[in-house]
């Protein structure tokens, strides 16, 4: 069973950059970050493999985030730069399962969620 616990978040003013990370014990298949707000509900920003080789992002992130894993590690990364006030969320990383290998953007397909961290873009 995986658990994953996510750090990084904070208050930054607008144009910053912030780097979350999310660290990770137990099998937890492929990986993702997503984003919630009150607006938007929880929606999709980048996923990965543990061995680095394939990602896939949302289309707001527009070349602004990163993601990367370091499997020697267990963490998984989200670089993000160039931060608007519309990045404010609390962001959350997921596991697809144990045995999953193919990357996906919907939640519904993730089986394993941290508890969140705030992340807060001022204008």
């Amino acid at each position: 069973q995986g658990q994953l616990v996510e750090s990084g978040g904070g208050l930054v003013q607008a144009g910053s950059s912030l780097t979350l990370s999310c660290t990770v014990s137990g099998r937890t298949g492929t990986m993702g970050w997503f984003r919630q707000t009150p607006k938007k509900g929880r929606e999709f920003v980048a996923a990965i493999t543990w061995n680095g080789l394939s990602s896939i992002y949302a289309d707001f992130v527009k070349g602004r985030f990163t993601i990367s894993a370091d499997g020697a590690k267990n963490t998984v990364t989200l670089q993000m730069n160039d931060l608007t006030s519309e990045d404010t969320a609390v962001y959350y990383c997921a596991g697809r399962g144990s045995s999953v290998t193919v990357l996906s953007r919907d939640r519904s397909q993730y089986r394993y969620w941290g508890q969140g961290t705030q992340v807060t873009v001022s204008s």
